[in-house]
């Protein structure tokens, strides 16, 4: 009732664990003092649940320590880089971990910004409940080996609370793997194209590259000296020595004029030619 009078919609969650009572878990999340009245009344054991996001206006850092690590380490890291030091409350989990609670806006402004769907980063042992998600709270307790331990509120922000940039620190905990190469297509095909692929080719994929390109020119009917002009050029502005371009460039009328018995693909981080 202290949560629903604050403005923080709750729902009921089974005694000593996580799962929801209510048919549509957190989305029946209310305020309303006579439905959290009869929830209450009908299992008074019952965990208290908070969705988080836009639905109450908070998330929530999840902190996990279990067999396999410990997140408060990445944490650490977060604090330190000025991304997760604006919380507005923390609460020690049952486990020994712990929940970092941020406001999407400042107290008694209207919740503001984007979504923030909830998301895990488990090489960080770091979940982060946003839109979508909930958190059990205070002074709920979960059963761990027989033993029912309460969550517990640890501290209070005595600076000035903020909002998180989970995708900061979703970048931070987990940084994003640059994008695959892009395998060339027929779009390409003109020789100014070809020869504008070819002159963007950082090193390691330059030779590939070139490959490639000159087995176009050939398949579209230019002569060796056509393709050698125009590619050479943009292989040599690559960084690619005069004798490796010219050498990669026969390679490809040997292998791609028509009689070969050899095919050519798109360059991945793979060899060419089959």
């Amino acid at each position: 009732m202290r949560y629903a009078t604050a403005d923080l919609p709750v729902f009921p969650c089974a005694p000593g664990a996580k799962r929801p009572l209510t048919k549509s878990g957190f989305h029946d999340a209310t305020t309303s003092a006579r439905t959290v009245a009869e929830w209450w009344r009908r299992t008074p054991e019952a965990n208290i649940g908070i969705p988080t996001g836009r639905l109450s206006g908070m998330d929530v850092v999840d902190v996990d320590v279990h067999g396999s690590g410990s997140g408060y380490p990445a944490f650490e890291r977060a604090r330190a880089a000025g991304i997760s030091d604006g919380w507005a409350w923390l609460v020690r989990t049952p486990s020994g971990g712990m929940h970092a609670y941020y406001l999407r806006s400042a107290r008694g402004d209207a919740v503001r910004g984007g979504e923030q769907r909830s998301w895990q980063a488990p090489s960080a042992h770091v979940d982060f409940r946003g839109d979508g998600g909930y958190v059990v709270a205070p002074p709920s307790r979960l059963s761990i080996d027989g033993v029912r331990t309460a969550y517990a509120v640890i501290a209070t922000a005595t600076h000035e609370a903020r909002p998180l940039d989970a995708q900061r620190l979703r970048n931070l905990l987990e940084p994003p793997r640059p994008a695959p190469p892009r395998a060339p297509t027929r779009a390409l095909g003109s020789p100014e194209g070809l020869a504008n692929y070819v002159a963007s080719r950082p090193e390691g994929e330059r030779n590939r590259g070139l490959f490639w390109a000159a087995c176009r020119m050939v398949e579209e009917g230019h002569g060796f000296d056509t393709t050698r002009s125009i590619l050479g050029d943009a292989a040599r502005s690559a960084g690619l020595p005069e004798r490796e371009t010219e050498s990669t460039i026969r390679s490809a009328y040997r292998i791609a004029q028509p009689g070969s018995t050899s095919r050519t693909v798109a360059p991945q981080s793979t060899a060419v030619t089959l």
